[in-house]
């Protein structure tokens, strides 16, 4: 079939101004640039799946040459390197640190998310006597750790689902898991939502920060691995939300 160039220059008009992360399927419409901080089950699971999506990834660790294997076996969109440098390198930033760490990480990269997107994931698990823990509990886990990266443009996702969940989502005969996220910045929360469904989820938007409490641990959006609809039912969402 012969596409006049009047219609051609149509579509393609259509499509420059689509918002960037409603475009394309295989394949993201916009690479983008991201460091995920901390390549623990999730971090690494999330992030293999953003550079098969097309996006360049940094993983990054204490020890980045036990990345080796991972960022081998993904080719040269990913790389591995110390948490500073995937603070740097990412134009989106994923923390999936352990929640202990929180103070330390938000402290040492402080000059280097300022301004970025950061997609937390981070729970504060099992008993501890840390004054981290205990601020998370008095205050909210998505306000302390705004608290401690102050600057970042922040966004709780991918914080109330099994790795395993995250990974076989988009291969689902049941349909999509839906991922809630919260933030109290619009436009990072549209970033947020486009890197969710390139790794076959589907966002499901709660709120502000302090709504993002839903789905904490304990509340009734952990961990309950919906599809979208069903979470929006489970959490009062209208139906578009």
């Amino acid at each position: 079939m012969i596409i006049s160039r009047r219609k051609l220059l149509q579509s393609l008009s259509v499509l420059a101004a689509a918002p960037w992360f409603l475009r394309g399927v295989a394949y993201a419409a916009q690479p983008m640039r991201i460091g995920v901080l901390g390549a623990g089950s999730l971090g690494s699971t999330v992030g293999s799946l953003w550079v098969k999506a097309g996006h360049e990834v940094m993983f990054s660790s204490r020890h980045p040459e036990e990345l080796e294997s991972l960022t081998r076996e993904l080719g040269p969109r990913a790389s591995a390197g110390l948490p500073v440098a995937a603070a740097e390198f990412g134009t989106v930033l994923l923390l999936a640190v352990p929640f202990v760490a929180i103070p330390q990480v938000g402290h040492d990269l402080r000059h280097l998310y300022a301004g970025k997107v950061m997609l937390d994931s981070t729970n504060p698990w099992g008993a501890s006597d840390s004054e981290v823990y205990r601020e998370a509990l008095d205050n909210g886990v998505a306000q302390t750790v705004n608290r401690y990266f102050a600057g970042a443009r922040l966004v709780r996702a991918f914080s109330c689902v099994d790795a395993y969940v995250v990974a076989t989502s988009g291969r689902r005969s049941g349909g999509r898991i839906g991922m809630p996220i919260a933030s109290d910045d619009p436009l990072a929360m549209q970033v947020a939502a486009g890197l969710v469904r390139d790794v076959g989820l589907d966002p499901v938007v709660v709120g502000n920060l302090a709504a993002a409490s839903v789905f904490q641990p304990g509340g009734p959006g952990w961990r309950v691995h919906l599809t979208a609809p069903e979470l929006r039912h489970r959490l009062y969402l209208p139906a578009d939300a």
